[in-house]
């Protein structure tokens, strides 16, 4: 029996027994939920006596639900035992899509890796090929891992774009009206899987494991090759109505004509992000400024790399005058968004946060100057901590949440 047929309650429909698997489901639930605990802790919050608490553990024992973690120290008397979820009774599968790349991380149920590869070369292409090639990918990490395909639970997917979470479609990529994209992987992995836009779960995983400490409502700015945001209100991730919040790279705000890749003119993303950052640095070597940095003209969509390291490595002038003067046009424009929602905590992550202070420091000058000092006085601003598998770092917590929490919750 898999973790997530242990904690179904519709699996056991007879009457005999009823009691007993409702014993051990409540056992597991609490140390899922609330973390490590005794025989006699599990005992009276559970309102059990001991004897039987303690038949139900040793089943979960030799089932590898539940481990015993060893003898703890007390005021007196006999030592008990201190009893934790097992860690390898169930994994969860985390990708993250990006135009030229992907990664993919295996977690057990305690958030720890047990396998993760990073920038894995892929061409995203809104193709069949691409798609069967991209599942392929998938399947080829599972089988070399050290983990059986029947012990991972669910699989979470980031895309970037427009992402209907609920129904499982991407209007981005490998669209189909007949079918949700979700249904068509799943198939191809023989796995549950959850579609997740990869601000949204960059957010989550700042949360979850990154940068954020005790605060509840928080902006995550994914600062990469386009810019988006994402938003954690009262410790849950924000969707909206449709599940498209936080296009903020497609508000149009410049009156400068040039066109935006979702195809409008004058979006925030047409002078602030990696694409435009790219056209800043071609407009200013035709004027005749000079650059330590060459860009790859065969691979345009890591162009923006380039220059972000030739800020951040070669203390390039030009890309450091660029990339700070859009910082500072960043922050803003940022200042609105703290105006209106007032949060706890504004994250700066996506591939300008690798830039440190060059970044940071012109979004906080601009922050103070343009923001309310009310609400900018409260709100704490960080880099994300994650950096690179923020995406990855994300995407399994949401499918452990996905998965997980309605069953521990019934």
């Amino acid at each position: 029996m898999s973790l997530k047929d242990l904690l179904d309650s519709s699996k056991d429909k007879s009457l005999s027994g009823q009691k007993w698997h409702m014993l051990r489901q409540a056992i597991v639930k609490r140390l899922l939920s609330a973390g490590n605990a005794t025989i006699a802790e599990l005992s009276s919050e559970l309102q059990s006596s001991v004897p039987t608490v303690t038949k139900a553990v040793n089943e979960l024992l030799s089932e590898a639900y539940v481990i015993d973690l060893g003898k703890i120290t007390n005021s007196g008397g006999r030592r008990p035992s201190l009893y934790s979820i097992n860690p390898t009774c169930a994994y969860f599968l985390g990708v993250e899509v990006s135009i030229a790349s992907m990664s993919i991380g295996l977690q057990n149920i305690k958030n720890e890796f047990v396998s993760i590869e990073l920038g894995t070369s892929f061409a995203l292409q809104n193709t069949q090929e691409s798609l069967l090639e991209f599942c392929t990918l998938i399947n080829s990490f599972i089988e070399d891992s050290v983990v059986e395909k029947k012990m991972i639970v669910g699989a979470c997917i980031n895309f970037s774009g427009r992402i209907n979470s609920m129904e499982g479609f991407s209007y981005n990529y490998f669209f189909s009206e007949n079918r949700p994209l979700t249904e068509i992987i799943s198939e191809q992995l023989d796995l549950p899987v959850h579609l997740e836009n990869d601000t949204r779960a960059m957010t989550f995983g700042e949360y979850s494991e990154g940068v954020v400490d005790d605060e509840q409502n928080i902006i995550f700015v994914n600062y990469s090759w386009g810019v988006a945001i994402g938003m954690i209100t009262d410790g849950k991730l924000y969707y909206g109505k449709s599940g498209y919040s936080g296009e903020f790279g497609h508000s149009t705000i410049f009156d400068n004509g040039i066109m935006c890749q979702c195809g409008k003119l004058g979006c925030l993303e047409t002078e602030i992000s990696g694409w435009s950052l790219v056209n800043q640095f071609k407009a200013a070597l035709k004027e005749g400024k000079q650059s330590k940095v060459v860009l790859d003209e065969n691979s345009s969509a890591l162009q923006h790399h380039t220059i972000i390291s030739g800020a951040f490595n070669l203390e390039d002038t030009l890309c450091i005058d660029l990339v700070t003067k859009q910082s500072e046009k960043m922050g803003r424009y940022l200042s609105i968004l703290l105006n209106i929602f007032n949060p706890d905590l504004l994250v700066i992550g996506g591939d300008f946060a690798q830039l440190g202070d060059y970044t940071l420091l012109p979004i906080q000058s601009a922050l103070k100057k343009y923001s309310l000092g009310l609400v900018n006085r409260d709100m704490k601003l960080k880099k994300s901590t994650l950096g690179r598998r923020a995406g990855v770092i994300g995407a399994c917590c949401v499918i452990k949440e996905k998965m997980l929490s309605p069953l521990i919750n019934n």
